[in-house]
């Protein structure tokens, strides 16, 4: 279980989540949606503590981290929480001077202190999960963007994440490639993977998601099933958005 409790972060004065609670359950997506700058990607960053919530509380499964105003947070149980989440980022971030094989065993090799054969057995394993075993030792430059993707998706996984977090993983790509990763995070989805993910490709969203969580300005406006958010919104700032993408989808659940 993933429970967030008042959780707040301000940058200087700006504040760019408010009060945000909510609990997911273990084996759900969850889609978080809305406009840029409304929270969506600072409240992923704060699950893994890339960002240092400002205030509220932070439980994820037998660890519990709370966050007041001064008071710091020790590196240990930052650690602990953060070694329970894979982050899938918009722009890949693939090491460049190694292969695809070797991305997804630095992990494993370097933090978790796995012996090699152990970490590129594993990694084998993930890249055939994502389609990608067959581009193990291809450098990152010579694989199409969305390749990359799912080669980052293939690392992300590799340490067995209790969620993985994904923060736009479509944006970056065309249409087409887009399509790659999207058959990727729903046949893990199928599979029971905790996700959340910020996106504003409702397409992905409408197919992968249980829950959506529309954010505007630093706040939960609204949440549902994708149906009921996409097709039947009931508040008006999610109406207005929802309208303005105009994504003409078709719903198959």
């Amino acid at each position: 279980m993933i429970e967030l409790s008042h959780i707040e972060k301000r940058f200087g004065d700006n504040v760019v989540l408010r009060d945000v609670s909510v609990t997911l359950a273990e084996g759900t997506v969850t889609a978080l949606v809305g406009p840029s700058g409304g929270g969506k990607s600072t409240l992923l960053r704060c699950i893994n503590l890339l960002e240092i919530p400002t205030a509220g509380t932070i439980r994820l499964g037998e660890e519990t981290v709370e966050f007041s105003s001064g008071k710091k947070v020790g590196w240990d149980a930052i650690q602990r929480l953060r070694r329970q989440t894979g982050m899938v980022f918009q722009n890949f971030q693939l090491f460049p001077h190694q292969t695809a094989i070797e991305n997804v065993m630095e992990g494993l090799v370097t933090v978790l202190k796995w012996p090699k054969d152990k970490a590129r057995a594993r990694a084998r394993e993930l890249l055939r999960k994502v389609g990608m075993d067959h581009k193990a030792d291809a450098w990152p430059a010579t694989l199409s963007g969305g390749q990359q993707q799912r080669v980052a998706i293939a690392r992300a996984l590799a340490p067995s994440p209790r969620v993985l977090l994904c923060d736009e993983p479509t944006s970056a790509l065309d249409p087409e490639l887009a399509e790659e990763v999207v058959e990727v995070l729903s046949r893990l989805a199928r599979e029971g993977t905790t996700m959340i993910m910020a996106t504003h490709d409702l397409r992905l969203a409408s197919r992968v998601a249980d829950q959506v969580l529309f954010l505007d300005g630093g706040l939960i406006v609204e949440s549902g099933a994708p149906k009921s958010i996409f097709q039947a919104p009931e508040r008006e700032r999610t109406k207005k958005f929802i309208s303005s993408l105009n994504a003409g989808l078709s719903y198959d659940i």
